[in-house]
This record gives structure tokens, C-alpha cells and sequence, in this order.
């Protein structure tokens, strides 16, 4: 059996697992929207957003944005209650737009709005790398010391021609210099990748994995499908036949690659990501996500493989020690 498992058709360590390791139980991961913005629609990084965003910047299923934090943090866990009643401890997600892009007095007051709720244990930050001024990076330190944290960077791709293509504004070096950052304050690190991104092959999708596991040290890692969505830039793209959306086959099939180069200490966060229904393009098998997560269990089950079969980080000391030789 996989180590970081209790489930036989398990063969990756999944943040599920992780979380029942840490805290004993089930754990909810509720969403909020910390009514923060992004540097690349604000005009201080650029202007018009990835590509791949939309109106939301990925808050899509928040249940109330527009409420005070504190009733957004109730209003999402009274729901999930309504499926799993005896879960009474919860990590608070800032999911949507770039949630350290203010002064740090701003983050520090909706932060503490939050952190202090009755049964919050744990706080999850999505932001960018090009967002962490070294007084964010302190206040983060300072919360690492309370709480369980774990940062989230969206990197998305580690090629610039792709970078460039969807507006992204920012470089690889960028994303390396902020890991290595957090990482001096022992900060947990999850990496956003998207495989599907416009001019990428199956190829350079695995070459994202495992370039990201080789340039930086990160403890959590969240691999996407591109939802092509209503209302963003990349409509464009598809219109003009630059981008071909992935049929589940594809999708399955580089997801497992991807997990057998992923050492196995690294949490998985996410396979596949949620779209709402009636603002996605495609791919429409996406909106199947438990035949997605169940397909991935199959074909790693059909390959006898595991997550980090084929480890890049110890492939690359290998291929170093070989050459050395």
C-alpha cells in the first residue's frame, strides 16, 4: 500500500488525508471572499486579468461574497453542515483575486476578522508571488506561529512564452524568489498549476511538474484542468483555434504522470478543479468531477503505480550522481 494512505485505491497523498493526519478528523475548508483585488486588473501589475479568469477571479462558488466575513464564514460552513453535521473544525479559505495585494494593516484587519472564529484552526491565503512584500511575509510568519497556514501561489506554468500568452505579469524567477522566501518562516506552500493552457503540449505539462519540484520547495501542490469560461479573454483564443480544450483521456492520462513524479511527501490538493455549470465552455466532462477523481484511482490501480514512483527530485540527484561519476 501507498504510504500516505488508509484507502487501498488511493495511490497519492491527498489533502484529505493530510488534514485527518493533522487534526484527527474532517476538516472543512470554507471559502470567503476577502474583497481584495489583483495586480494584473488594477493596472499596478497590468490591466484585464489572466486570460483564464473570470469577473469572480475564481470565487465562483462562494456562497455570499458581498457579506462581512464573519457571515460568510457561517453561511458556508451552516451549508456544508447540512451534509456533514459533527464537523466542528475548519480551515478559513482566502480563495478568490490576490488576497495579500494591500497594505498589510488591510490583511492584518480581514485576516483577524476570521482567525479567532470559534473552531477555526487553520488558514488557507491564495495570492501570487509578486505579492509578498517582506512585511506581508512577517504578518504570514507571525499566523504561522498561531495557526496552521499554508500559502497558496498561483503559478500556473513555468514557461514565459505561456506566462505571456495569458497575462500573467510576472516571471518564473518571480515565483521561485517568493517559495524561497516563505519558506525561510517554515510556511507551507501549495503550487496552482493548469494543465491545458494555450500552446502547451502533454509534454509540457509534465515539464511544469516537474520543474516546479525540482526549483522549489513546496509542501502542497494543486493541479487543474483549464476551464474554458463565459466572459474571459480566452474565449478569444479558442475562437481562433489557439487553444484545444483536453478530452478526459488526455487529462487522466498526464495527471498520473504528473503524480509519479511528485514525491510522495507532497500533498495533493486538488486533481481537478469546479466550474459552475452555467458559465463553463468546456470541457463539459469536467463538470463529472467525482468520475474524474474515480478514473485517475483506476488508471493509477491499472499502471500498479503510486505517487512518486518515478520521483523528478531523486530522477534529477540520480542523473547528477551519474554524471559526476
Amino acid at each position: 500500500m501507498f504510504t500516505y494512505t488508509d484507502d487501498p485505491t488511493k495511490r497519492y497523498h491527498s489533502w484529505n488525508y493530510a488534514l485527518r493526519q493533522e487534526f484527527g478528523g474532517k476538516i472543512f475548508k470554507v471559502p470567503v471572499d476577502g474583497g481584495f483585488d489583483c495586480p494584473n486588473r488594477d493596472g499596478t501589475a497590468a490591466h484585464g486579468g489572466c486570460t483564464f479568469c473570470s469577473v469572480s477571479g475564481s470565487g465562483d462558488m462562494i456562497v455570499a461574497p458581498s457579506d462581512p466575513l464573519p457571515l460568510q464564514f457561517q453561511k458556508e460552513i451552516d451549508m456544508m453542515h447540512l451534509k456533514w453535521p459533527s464537523v466542528n473544525q475548519y480551515i478559513v479559505y482566502f480563495q478568490n483575486f490576490t488576497n495579500t495585494h494591500a497594505p498589510v494593516e488591510v490583511i492584518r484587519e480581514r485576516f483577524e476578522q476570521v482567525v479567532n472564529l470559534p473552531g477555526v484552526v487553520g488558514l488557507s491565503v491564495g495570492t501570487r508571488p509578486d505579492c509578498l512584500p517582506n512585511e506581508v511575509v512577517e504578518y504570514l510568519a507571525e499566523l504561522n506561529q498561531r495557526m496552521y497556514l499554508w500559502v497558496e501561489l498561483g503559478l500556473q506554468t513555468t514557461f514565459e512564452e505561456t506566462s505571456n500568452a495569458i497575462n500573467r505579469a510576472h516571471d518564473y524567477s518571480t515565483y521561485t524568489n517568493a517559495v524561497a522566501r516563505l519558506r525561510k518562516h517554515n510556511i507551507n506552500v501549495c503550487t496552482h498549476l493548469i494543465n491545458g493552457l494555450p500552446g502547451e503540449s502533454l509534454e509540457m505539462m509534465r515539464e511544469n511538474v516537474k520543474r516546479t519540484i525540482l526549483d522549489s520547495d513546496i509542501q502542497g501542490i494543486k493541479l487543474h484542468l483549464l476551464h474554458l469560461m463565459r466572459n474571459t479573454r480566452m474565449l478569444r483564443d479558442y475562437a481562433e483555434g489557439k487553444l484545444q480544450l483536453m478530452t478526459r483521456e488526455d487529462y487522466v492520462s498526464v495527471i498520473c504522470d504528473q503524480l509519479e513524479m511528485i514525491p510522495e511527501e507532497i500533498i495533493i490538493h486538488r486533481l481537478t478543479g469546479d466550474a459552475p455549470w452555467d458559465s463553463l465552455v468546456g470541457p463539459m466532462w469536467s463538470l463529472k468531477k467525482w468520475e474524474v477523481l474515480n478514473a485517475i484511482d483506476q488508471e493509477m490501480l491499472r499502471r500498479n503505480s503510486y505517487q512518486g514512483k518515478f520521483n523528478a527530485r531523486q530522477e534529477n540527484s540520480h542523473a547528477a550522481n551519474s554524471l559526476t561519476l
